[in-house]
């Protein structure tokens, strides 16, 4: 077997063995966790004021969305 023979075929072999790696089972319950908003990425400022603005109306309270932390008081 030639040297490039075995690398190609170690290559394909890493590639493989990463392409699994990504693959996990989500429990239901902790589907909810990996759903939280504080997880998802900040939009454009100016698509999310309109968002923040109706939440704020309809919730009495404005602030508090950009903010994340455990409620410890040590951040």
């Amino acid at each position: 077997m030639h040297r490039r023979e075995r690398v190609g075929r170690g290559v394909i072999l890493a590639l493989g063995v990463l392409s699994l790696a990504g693959c996990v089972t989500v429990r239901p319950q902790q589907r909810a966790v990996l759903a939280d908003p504080v997880m998802a990425f900040d939009g454009e400022p100016k698509t999310e004021a309109p968002r923040i603005h109706a939440i704020g109306n309809r919730e009495g309270s404005v602030g508090g969305s950009g903010v994340a932390g455990g409620g410890c008081g040590c951040n």
